[in-house]
Order: C-alpha cells, then sequence, then structure tokens
C-alpha cells in the first residue's frame, strides 16, 4: 500500500527558504515537515512559532541523526548545496537542492559520485521555470513540431532594481549573476533546443550598481551562444528592472516563434490615472512562479512516494553549472570560450 507522507527537514529558512517552508507545512499534503535547520535565530523563531515545526537545529549535522527524517530540502546558501546534499545522501535521506548545484564543476561531480553511489536514493537539483505552466505549454508546443525547428532561445532573467543591494551582499556566496540568473536561461536553451552549448561570449559591466563591479561582477549583461546542433541563443540578465521582475524566453523556430512571460503583467487589470493607461508588473520571482515552485517542491515527495524517477537529473544540473561558469570565464576575459 502507498504511504500517505514523507517526513522531510529543511536546511536554510532565509527569504526562498521560508516559501518553501510554508508549502511544505501547509499546501503539500503529503509531506510532513518535521525538522528545520538554520544558523539564524530569527528563521528558527518563525519555524517554532509560524509553521510548528516541532525539531530545531543550529547544526546540520545533528538534524541528519533524527532517526524518523526520510528527506531534506536544501536551500542554503549556493556555496552549501554541493556539502548539503552529499551529506544527506550519505546519512541515507533522499535530497531536493534549489540550484544551483555547486559553483565549480569539480563540486558538482563530487555530488554525481554520491549520486551513483546511492541509486535507491532520488536526488535532484530544482529548475522552476521547467514546472512553470506556461513554460510546460511552450515546451510541448515545440516537442509537437508547432514551431518548425527550434533554432534561437531568447532568454532573460530581470530583477527589480529594489533588491540590488540584498544581492550585493551575497555575490561572493552566490557565484554571480551568471549563476544566480542566467542558470534557469541555460537549462531552458538545452530544454528548448534539445542541444549542448559549444560556445559563449558574454559581456556586460555594473552600469548603475559600481559595487558589483567591485566584486568582479555586474549588473547588467548579455551573452550569445552557439549549440552542437548548428542553434544559437541570445541570454540576457539584469539586476536595474525599474518596472518589476521580468522573465521572458522566446523560442524561435522554422514556422513560428513562441513568447513566455511578456509583459510580465500582475494581472488583468487595466490602471487609468494621472500617469496614464498602464497594467501593473509581478515585483519578484516569487510572485511570478509561486505556483511553479510548490509542484516542483511536490513533485520531488511525489517522485519518492512514486518511486519514480523525476525529470531533471544530476547531469543536467551540472551542464548548468559547467555553462554558467563559460560565461562567467568569458565575461570575465572578454573573449569568446568554447565548451
Amino acid at each position: 500500500m502507498k504511504r500517505e507522507k514523507l517526513k522531510v527537514g529543511i536546511v536554510g529558512l532565509g527569504r526562498l527558504g521560508k516559501e518553501y517552508a510554508k508549502n511544505l507545512m501547509f499546501k503539500i499534503n503529503n509531506a510532513d515537515l518535521i525538522a528545520a535547520c538554520s544558523l539564524v535565530d530569527e528563521e528558527l523563531r518563525f519555524a517554532k512559532e509560524v509553521l510548528g515545526v516541532p525539531y530545531l537545529f543550529s547544526s546540520y549535522t545533528e538534524m541528519l541523526q533524527l532517526p524518523e527524517l526520510e528527506a531534506i530540502y536544501v536551500v542554503s546558501s549556493t556555496d552549501q548545496h554541493a556539502d548539503h546534499m552529499i551529506m544527506a545522501l550519505e546519512s541515507g535521506k533522499h535530497v531536493f537542492s534549489e540550484k544551483p548545484l555547486a559553483l565549480d564543476t569539480e563540486e558538482c561531480y563530487r555530488v554525481k559520485s554520491v549520486v551513483d553511489d546511492n541509486p535507491e536514493l532520488t536526488a535532484v537539483v530544482g529548475f522552476v521555470r521547467r514546472y512553470d505552466q506556461s513554460y510546460l505549454y511552450a515546451k510541448r508546443k515545440v516537442d509537437a513540431g508547432d514551431i518548425g525547428e527550434p533554432f534561437m532561445v531568447r532568454s532573460q532573467t530581470v530583477d527589480k532594481d529594489s533588491i540590488a543591494d540584498f544581492q550585493m551582499n551575497y555575490v561572493l556566496k552566490s557565484g554571480g549573476i551568471f549563476h544566480d540568473f542566467n542558470v534557469h536561461d541555460i537549462d531552458l536553451a538545452r530544454w528548448f533546443l534539445n542541444a549542448e552549448f559549444t560556445s559563449v561570449h558574454a559581456i556586460g559591466g555594473a552600469f548603475k550598481h559600481k559595487g558589483f563591479g567591485d566584486l568582479g561582477d555586474a549588473d547588467n549583461v548579455m551573452t550569445t551562444c552557439t549549440f552542437d546542433n548548428g542553434s544559437m541563443a541570445v541570454i540576457n540578465a539584469s539586476r536595474t528592472g525599474a518596472h518589476g521582475h521580468d522573465t521572458y524566453t522566446e523560442v524561435v523556430g522554422t514556422e513560428g516563434t513562441l513568447r513566455i512571460g511578456r509583459p510580465s503583467y500582475k494581472n488583468r487589470v487595466e490602471i487609468y490615472d494621472q500617469y496614464g493607461a498602464r497594467k501593473e508588473c509581478v515585483a519578484t520571482f516569487w510572485e511570478r512562479f509561486d505556483e511553479a515552485f510548490l509542484l516542483m517542491a511536490k513533485d520531488f515527495i511525489d517522485c519518492i512516494l512514486d518511486g519514480r524517477k523525476p525529470e531533471l537529473s544530476i547531469n543536467d544540473a551540472i551542464k548548468a553549472t559547467e555553462v554558467a561558469n563559460a560565461f562567467t570565464q568569458s565575461f570575465r576575459a572578454s573573449k569568446i570560450v568554447h565548451l
């Protein structure tokens, strides 16, 4: 008989971790969030007082020793993802991690080795746009041949300018704009074109927030890409969107084009006032993809309880990191990088 619930824990209760935890506690019926881990007292208070999580830990190692715990959601800082995944697997736990898998390929393959050694455990890295209903619909259109042969992807991730200062505090841990933003667009390009990157050329700079430049990063970048089947992509990222969060992808085929996510309207309301006629945009990535985040978190639980493999593989996550590293190398060296 199929089990009804899986006992899970979460490590990391920051801005995104809190949203994952709320979904696990209140919206995913076959998940039982029994443990949470954080180094921040305020985050542990949130888990206790708002969520009612029974077991709280400041030590990840100690949380993994909880005997009834079966699976872990890793929503810690990017530089901890690989270690936290490996520790979960080595303690016999299924593990889901937020993207990216790691900041360098050596770390990625260290995770893959442990995943390969534990085939009975489910391990997945989440790329949330694959769970968004609009992106899924577009993928079905592409696979059905509705736009002919796809040969170009244009994709961007743009955050609202108001959170740039917040992001600057995490550049060194997040790996920079290509890992933090464009891993999504990289994954989408591989997904839609069914191809692998062969060369990338990234340009950009710290045009508004000079502090990113001081950290070896940028606030706006653009990368042109080629693929092993002759297709191509243009991938952008920006931290300075004045209007809101603006995730957008275009897939161009020989018989048509699909445009996904633009304009990034908040709803269908039109406002007529002293500023003219306008529509409001979503402000954050969570507002844009809240349903997809819920479906992604739930799919991990369903895969374990149903005994099926997730669509996303560790190899997909490795490819995203490899290409994001190539983007970063190209940007810093001002040259084309071949993969």
